[in-house]
């Protein structure tokens, strides 16, 4: 038998294909700023998935109108984030420069690039600086939330 999207069956329940918005992620502010710049696509958490670990995707379509988007923090977990460029003749290619800093060092990014964030080490601010073609964005952490009440504001 062959189950449409994720209807029905027994693992039918770990299939997500809507976003359920994660609880607590910002102000109203925040969130319309948000919408201004990327498509947010899924979000998994142990809220959406009991025993999921938290993974985020967006696309990024334009400059957000703040700047830094998002300010620097620590977690008690590790985390890998990752920014794709969107043109499958050159994946490499950026399309757009990301300005990504670790622990007060700030690195250009204009090519696709995967990070890896040692619990306890603070990372951000971030800057979107250019868009040239969406960018596809995502970050996982290795803990059922991801605490971004200090990150969305």
């Amino acid at each position: 038998m062959i189950y449409e999207n994720n209807q029905g069956g027994e693992y039918g329940k770990y299939f997500v294909q809507s976003l359920q918005y994660p609880a607590g992620m910002g102000t109203p502010e925040f969130a319309e700023i948000y919408k201004k710049f990327a498509n947010r696509i899924l979000w998994m958490d142990g809220n959406v998935v009991p025993g999921a670990f938290q993974m985020n995707t967006a696309w990024y379509f334009a400059v957000p109108e703040r700047d830094p988007i998002f300010t620097e923090h620590v977690h008690e977990y590790s985390e890998l984030i990752g920014f794709y460029g969107s043109d499958p003749d050159d994946p490499y290619n950026l399309n757009g420069e990301i300005i990504f800093s670790i622990n007060g060092e700030a690195h250009r990014l204009t090519r696709s690039t995967m990070i890896f964030l040692p619990a306890n080490v603070a990372h951000n601010p971030m800057r979107i600086m250019r868009v040239d073609k969406p960018i596809f964005h995502f970050s996982i952490v290795p803990n059922s939330t991801y605490d971004g009440e200090n990150v969305y504001k």
